[in-house]
């Protein structure tokens, strides 16, 4: 029988080298030091502070005066210590749907400084979610975790862990964080792969619904739909006036048509490209 003395030095070994192939436990972030932070599952596993959020005032976003009032008050109550709903934004493109999630997320610590904070995440980390909010759960401030642009492609681990998290688990999701998504897809998968389910599934109805609900997972679901011309000037004519640009309505509402005719569509993104580039032909900084 060998001596187990002598294999002591091999095991202290093997522990030494599965400490060193471990992750580093992510120390606690502080989540006072900054406003806003980008989640990086790693590793090692961060929280980047962001000095300045890339925000509008909430009082330029045209158009979505419905689905403003939604988020914003969601928002606020959540910012409040009240109860608020999960959100999904979806629908046509330009038409401000991150704007409005960071300029509700401003507009809360306006009234409450440093009441909120916001967390970025990106569509590719999603299946790192449950790690960050365990991470967010052991925190006293509230946080308002955001991915911009969430779609799937595929049924994947990525979609097992957003449902997880919204379902909330046997843990349930922490009092102190709220998921906000923006999505051009209104049920955040491609008509392709649902169609595929219907033809491979052996109950194709029942998968079809599981794709589907997971829409229905989130508390508020916004749609947000391709603004007509008069929107469009008024998204124009909040811009220009914000930024003071010495042109009439009349000038500005040409210069606009013509914009939105090479571009091939109106909405809240065309309106700003518009105004910047007419601000920076009469020479007016826009801070932009």
């Amino acid at each position: 029988m060998s001596d187990p003395h002598a294999l002591l030095p091999t095991l202290t070994r093997i522990a030494e080298a599965l400490e060193r192939l471990a992750p580093p436990a992510l120390a606690k972030p502080d989540l006072g030091a900054a406003d806003a932070f980008v989640w990086h599952p790693g590793p090692p596993a961060r929280l980047d502070p962001v000095p300045r959020v890339s925000a509008v005032n909430i009082t330029l976003l045209q158009g979505v005066e419905r689905q403003k009032a939604l988020v914003l008050e969601n928002t606020l109550r959540f910012a409040r210590g009240l109860p608020a709903n999960n959100a999904m934004l979806w629908g046509a493109r330009g038409m401000g749907k991150s704007s409005l999630v960071k300029a509700a997320h401003a507009q809360a610590n306006a009234e409450a400084p440093g009441a909120l904070a916001l967390i970025e995440i990106q569509r590719e980390d999603i299946r790192t979610l449950p790690e960050l909010l365990n991470i967010l759960r052991a925190g006293d401030r509230r946080c308002l975790v955001f991915c911009d642009d969430l779609s799937f492609e595929r049924e994947d681990a990525d979609y097992k862990a957003l449902k997880s998290v919204l379902d909330g688990g046997i843990e349930g999701r922490p009092a102190n964080v709220l998921f906000y998504a923006t999505s051009n897809r209104r049920h955040l998968m491609a008509r392709d792969m649902i169609e595929n389910e219907r033809s491979t599934a052996i109950n194709p109805g029942e998968a079809i619904e599981e794709k589907v609900s997971l829409s229905d997972r989130f508390g508020l679901w916004i749609g947000f739909h391709n603004c007509d011309q008069d929107t469009f000037f008024a998204m124009v004519e909040g811009y220009a006036a914000s930024f003071g640009l010495p042109a009439t309505t009349d000038e500005l509402r040409r210069a606009a048509v013509e914009w939105s005719v090479t571009r091939g569509a109106r909405s809240g993104r065309v309106a700003w490209q518009f105004v910047q580039d007419m601000a920076g032909r009469l020479g007016v900084k826009t801070g932009a």
